[in-house]
C-alpha cells in the first residue's frame, strides 16, 4: 500500500516501525520517501555519505523477510541516519576529518549491532564538528551543517547532522555521541528530544572518544520521547515498557545561579515559561543553590578533554587499525580546529599534567557533592536550559552576543552541559517553545547515574505538558 510521503515523513520510528510489521507500507517505500527527502534538502549538509541503492537493497530485504514470514525485529526496516565519528563496516567513517575520509572500519560500533540486529538499516553517515571537538558543527573539511529553523545559523554540535537528519524529517531517529553536550546541544538548537544515558549504559566500542573511559556516550536524537525510549530498549535489551509518571508531587531542582545566569532574553522566557507550565501539571519546583564549589566544574571537564584528547585519538586510530597516525590527523584538521588544538591541546598551550591530575582529584570529590546534592533537597531531577542563547549564526563562534554582551562559546553552550557528564549522569532535553523569530529552545533534565528509565518516564509527562514543536519550513 502507497501513501503519501508527507505522511510518511512525520512518522515516528515507533510508528513506521509497526505501520511495516503490520504490511502497512513497504520498507522499500519508506526508505525512498526518506531518501529523497535527503537528497531534496542536501543543501543542509546533514549527511556525509548517503548511499541511496545500497539502502533500499536492505529495504527491499526487509520486505522479502517479513513476506517469508520471518520473526521481525523491533526496528524492522527502520533507515537510520549514524553519526560519521560511529564506526560502520558498509561506509566510511570520516569523524568529519580529511585524513579519514576513505577509513573503512572492519566491523560496526558496538551500539550499532545491537540495533541491526534488530532490523534497523543503516541510511547513511552524519556530518559533524571536526573530530566532534566542539560544538557548531562549522566543518571547514566537508562544509557547514546548517539548521533547518533557519539555514543561516548552526544546528548546534558536535552532532548537528544528527539533529537536522531527525528536525527536517530525513529520518525519525539518527545515532549520535555526546561527551560534553553533543547530543543536547544540538536537540535543543533543532527542536528535538535527545538523551545523554548514564555513562556506560551505552556500549562505546568503535565510537571516536575525546576522553580515555571518562565522559563520551553515544545516543539517540528523536522527534518524540517513546522513539528514545524504543531506542534505550534495543540497545540496552530491557524490554519492560516505560510509561508517563504523574507529575503531581514531582521534585524539580532548580539552581538559579548556577544554571540561570546570563540567559538570553528569548531563553530566559520561554524556560520560565515551560517550569510555569510543569508547576501547574502538578510538578515541586525546588529551589535549591548548588554548592559553589561546583562552578569550577565546566573548567575542570574542559581541561579533562584537553588533556586526554590526543591520546585519545591516538590510541583509537590505533585499536581500529586506521593506518593513520594522530599526527597526520592533525596536519590535516580544518583552520578553525587546528585553532582550537593550538589555543588548548598542543604545546605550548597544552593542560599542565599538575592541573590534569588535580582535576581528576576534584572529579571524584565533586561527584560525591552533585549526589548529595540531589539527595539532600529530596530531588528527582535537574532542571534547567542547556543552551544559553538560540542558535548563533553559521560560523565559529569563539564569542556569542548575549543581551549586548560578548559571552564565550564555553560560556554560553559549554557551562551547562557541563555537569551530566562529569558526574556520569543521564541528561534528557526537550523542546520547551521557540523564540520571537522561529528558533528552537530546549529544556533539560537530569538525573542521578542509572535512572536513565525514570528520566525517560518523566520526559513522556513532560513531553505531554510542553508539546512538540511543528516541522521546519524547509
Amino acid at each position: 500500500m502507497r501513501t503519501n510521503n508527507n505522511v510518511l515523513l512525520e512518522l515516528s520510528a515507533e510508528a513506521a516501525v509497526a505501520a511495516m510489521r503490520r504490511g502497512e507500507m513497504t520498507a522499500e517505500d519508506y526508505a525512498a520517501a526518506l531518501l529523497s527527502r535527503a537528497e531534496d534538502l542536501a543543501y543542509l549538509n546533514a549527511f556525509r555519505t548517503l548511499d541511496r541503492s545500497m539502502v533500499l537493497e536492505a529495504a527491499r530485504g526487509a520486505d522479502l523477510l517479513r513476506a517469508a514470514g520471518n520473526p521481525l525485529g523491533a526496528l524492522h526496516g527502520l533507515p537510520i541516519p549514524v553519526k560519521d565519528s560511529v564506526n560502520t563496516k558498509a561506509l566510511p567513517t570520516s569523524s568529519g576529518t580529511q585524513a579519514l575520509e576513505k577509513f573503512r572500519p572492519k566491523e560496526d560500533a558496538a551500539v550499532l549491532k545491537p540495533l541491526f540486529a534488530q532490523g534497523a538499516l543503516l541510511m547513511g553517515k552524519t556530518n559533524l564538528h571536526e573530530l566532534s571537538f566542539g560544538w557548531t558543527c562549522n566543518n571547514l573539511s566537508f562544509g557547514p551543517v546548517k539548521n533547518p529553523y533557519d539555514p543561516m545559523r548552526i544546528p548546534g554540535g558536535s552532532s548537528g547532522g544528527s539533529a537536522v537528519a531527525v528536525a527536517s524529517r530525513m529520518a525519525p531517529l539518527a545515532v549520535a555521541e555526546d561527551t560534553h553536550g553533543s547530543i543536547r546541544v544540538p536537540a535543543s538548537m533543532c527542536g528535538l528530544a535527545g538523551l545523554r544515558p548514564t555513562y556506560g549504559r551505552y556500549p562505546g566500542e568503535g565510537t571516536l572518544p575525546i576522553t580515555q573511559d571518562k565522559f563520551d556516550q553515544p545516543g539517540p536524537l528523536a522527534r518524540t520521547v517513546s522513539d528514545l525510549a524504543l531506542f534505550d530498549a534495543v540497545v540496552t535489551g530491557d524490554t519492560r515498557p516505560i510509561t508517563r509518571v504523574p507529575l503531581a508531587g514531582v521534585r524539580l531542582g532548580i539552581a538559579p545561579a548556577f544554571f540561570f545566569q546570563g540567559m538570553d532574553a528569548d531563553v530566559e522566557r520561554i524556560v520560565s515559561a515551560a517550569l510555569e507550565k510543569l508547576e501547574s501539571a502538578g510538578a515541586i519546583i525546588v529551589k535549591a543553590e548548588l554548592p559553589e564549589s561546583l562552578a569550577a566544574v565546566p573548567a575542570l571537564a574542559l581541561a579533562i578533554g584537553a588533556y586526554e584528547f590526543l591520546a585519545s585519538l591516538s590510541g583509537f586510530l590505533s585499536q581500529q587499525g586506521a593506518e593513520v597516525s594522530c599526527e597526520q590527523v592533525l596536519a590535516q584538521v580544518g583552520a578553525n580546529t587546528d585553532l582550537v588544538l593550538k589555543s588548548a591541546v598542543l604545546p605550548p598551550n597544552a593542560v599542565p599534567a599538575d592541573t590534569y591530575r588535580n582535576a581528576l582529584r576534584l572529579r571524584e570529590e565533586l561527584k560525591a557533592t552533585i549526589l548529595s546534592y540531589f539527595r539532600e533537597n529530596n530531588i528527582d531531577a535537574i532542571v534547567f536550559p542547556p543552551v544559553l542563547c538560540p542558535p548563533p549564526a553559521l560560523g565559529d563562534n569563539a564569542e556569542i552576543e548575549i543581551r549586548g554582551r560578548m559571552v564565550s562559546i564555553d560560556t554560553a553552550i559549554g557551562r551547562n552541559t557541563a555537569l551530566g557528564p562529569f558526574a556520569g549522569m543521564p541528561g534528557l532535553v526537550l523542546p520547551a517553545g521557540m523564540t520571537t523569530t522561529g528558533l528552537p529552545v530546549g529544556i533539560e533534565f537530569e538525573a542521578l547515574p542509572g535512572r536513565d528509565r525514570n528520566l525517560l518516564a518523566l520526559g513522556l509527562s513532560v513531553e505531554g505538558v510542553l508539546g512538540r514543536l511543528s516541522a521546519p519550513k524547509v
